[in-house]
């Protein structure tokens, strides 16, 4: 039996380009924290954006653009978006 093939997206693969941009430059700014404590809890409360992105993007990889994309992409959002609003970076 042939196997499937992914159906792409351009413009969610620019949004998925955007979001790893996000977590990378929210990253960096983590990790030039000085104090130790913080920065670890910095990095805590940003796991869960991490992961959400991680997700996403493996989800994508694997099975192209679906109707589940949409909706991690919106728990990626609120994830980054609650981050912001609870810790000032």
């Amino acid at each position: 039996m042939a196997k499937k093939r992914r159906k792409l997206n351009k413009d969610f693969e620019k949004k998925i380009y955007s979001s790893k941009k996000n977590v990378e430059l929210v990253l960096a700014k983590i990790y030039d924290i000085d104090d130790e404590d913080i920065q670890k809890e910095y990095i805590s409360a940003f796991n869960r954006v991490v992961y959400l992105y991680d997700e996403l993007k493996e989800d994508y990889e694997r099975q192209g653009f679906s109707d589940n994309s949409e909706e991690l992409l919106s728990h990626y959002k609120n994830a980054f978006n609650l981050f912001e609003s609870e810790f000032e970076i």
